[in-house]
C-alpha cells in the first residue's frame, strides 16, 4: 500500500554567509525552523529484477517522468541513492502534491526528497525489506550523507523543529525547540534562484569584505545537546523512537568559522545557553534564565538578520515593503516577533505571538496586493507526530 507523507517546508532564523570554501560553497551558519505548511509525498514500492523510478506531479513545473525532467529532481536522485546504497532493485513511484511555492526559500523540494527517504523506509518494510541499521533511522550517518549528497537543505528535514545549521548548510544539530508560534508566509509573485544570488552576494563582496580564509576553528559547541526525550519519530515500521542526541546526527564534530559567521553563532550561543567567559559557547551549560521561555526573544535582541536581504532586496524592490509590512503594525500587541526574508527567498515571513496578530499582517498583505498563508512552526514533536497521512 503507498505511503503519503506531508513533505512539510522550513524558515531560516537568521542566515550568515561566509567565505567560499575548497569545494565552491559557501560557508553558512543559519537556524532553520520546520513550519506545517507542505507538499504531499506518496512513494509506493515492489521489488523488481531491475530499478524503475517514476516521478508524477500534478505541478507541470516540477521536473517529472512526464517531461523527461525526472533525473533533475531531488526526490528521485534521493530515491536511487538509498536504493543503490542498499543493494536494492525495485519499481518505485512517486507522486508529489504541491502546495508550496518553487524557489520560495522554504525547502520545499528538499522537504520532498527527505519525505520520500522515510516513505521508502516504510515501503520496504512493508514487503519484508529490512533497511540496514546505517540507514533505517531518519538521523543515521548514511542516510545523512545521502541526504547532503542531494541538496543542503535535505538532512534539517530529517531532524525537524529548531535545527542549526552549519558547513554548507548540510551539517545539521538539533536544538531545543522554540515555543510553536503563528507564522504568516508572504508569497510573492516571482522565484528567487539561490545560485544567482549567491553570485549576487559574491559581485557585492568581491573586494575582500568577506575574509576568504577561515579564521579559527572551535569545537561546535551544540554537539551534545540533548533534545526533548519524548520526541517521537516515524521509523520506518511506523513505531515511535526518541529523537537521538545532536551528537549523533552528524559524525561531523567541528565547524570552521570565519568571522562573518561566528557573529550569528555567538547569538545562537546567547539565546539558547550559558555563554563561558571565553565568548565561545559550550554544550551543555543549560539554558540562559532569560531564554528559557523563548529563547527566539533573545535572538531577535540580538539583531539577527538574513546576509541574503543585503542582495535580493535591491534586485526585488517590493520586498523590503513586504517585509516592513509584515513586521510593523499600528499596535504593539500586532506586531512580529520577527520578520525576514526566508533562505534566498522569494518567500518571507513573520513570527506572531497571537492568532489575531497573524490575521492582522494577513489583511496588510492583502491591501498590498501579496499573496499570503498563515501556518504556524513545528516543534520537532509535532513535526514526527503530523509526518503521516492516514
Amino acid at each position: 500500500m503507498p505511503t503519503t507523507l506531508r513533505s512539510f517546508s522550513k524558515i531560516n532564523l537568521g542566515l550568515a554567509i561566509g567565505a567560499i570554501r575548497a569545494d565552491g560553497f559557501h560557508g553558512l551558519t543559519t537556524l532553520y525552523q520546520t513550519l506545517a505548511a507542505h507538499d504531499l509525498v506518496t512513494i509506493a514500492l515492489q521489488p523488481a529484477a531491475a530499478t524503475r523510478i517514476s516521478l508524477t506531479s500534478d505541478d507541470a513545473l516540477v521536473p517529472a517522468s512526464a517531461n523527461n525532467q525526472a533525473e533533475r529532481n531531488t526526490t528521485f536522485k534521493a530515491i536511487q541513492l538509498a536504493l543503490d546504497a542498499l543493494n536494492v532493485t525495485a519499481d518505485v513511484s512517486i507522486h508529489i502534491e504541491k502546495r508550496l511555492p518553487m524557489q520560495g526559500g522554504m525547502g520545499a523540494g528538499s522537504a520532498n526528497a527527505a519525505a520520500a527517504l522515510i516513505a521508502l523506509d516504510r515501503e520496504l518494510a512493508a514487503h519484508g525489506i529490512d533497511p540496514a541499521d546505517r540507514l533505517k533511522k531518519p538521523w543515521g550517518p548514511e542516510k545523512l550523507r545521502i541526504a547532503a549528497e542531494v541538496g543542503s537543505d535535505v538532512p534539517l528535514f530529517l531532524i525537524g523543529g529548531s535545527v542549526l545549521g552549519v558547513g554548507r548548510g548540510d551539517e545539521v544539530y538539533p536544538m531545543p525547540d522554540l515555543p510553536a508560534m503563528q507564522c504568516v508566509l508572504a508569497l510573492p509573485e516571482i522565484g528567487v534562484s539561490t545560485p544567482q544570488a549567491f553570485r549576487d552576494w559574491d559581485a557585492v563582496h568581491s573586494a575582500g569584505s568577506i575574509e576568504r580564509r577561515a579564521d579559527r576553528e572551535v569545537r561546535a559547541p551544540y554537539a551534545s545537546w540533548n533534545p526533548e526525550p519524548g520526541a517521537a519519530t516515524l521509523a520506518s515500521a511506523g513505531s515511535a523512537s526518541p529523537i537521538p542526541a545532536a551528537s549523533h546526527a552528524t559524525s561531523l564534530t567541528h565547524i570552521t568559522l570565519s568571522s562573518t559567521l561566528s557573529e550569528l553563532s555567538r547569538s545562537l550561543a546567547s539565546a539558547f545557553c550559558e555563554p563561558h567567559s571565553s565568548g565561545v559557547f559550550a554544550a551543555g551549560e543549560g539554558l540562559a534564565e532569560n531564554s528559557v521561555k523563548n529563547p527566539l526573544l533573545a535572538l531577535v535582541r540580538t539583531g539577527i538578520e538574513n546576509d541574503f536581504e543585503e542582495v535580493v532586496f535591491p534586485q526585488n524592490p517590493p520586498f523590503g515593503e513586504i517585509k516592513r509590512t509584515l513586521a510593523a503594525s499600528d499596535t504593539p500587541e500586532q506586531a512580529a516577533i520577527y520578520a525576514a526574508l526566508s533562505g534566498s527567498g522569494s518567500a518571507l515571513f513573520g513570527l506572531y505571538a497571537t492568532g489575531a496578530a497573524a490575521d492582522a499582517a494577513k489583511d496588510r498583505l492583502a491591501k498590498m496586493g501579496v499573496r499570503s498563508t498563515r501556518t504556524e512552526t513545528l516543534p520537532r514533536g509535532e513535526y514526527w507526530r503530523r509526518m503521516l497521512v492516514d
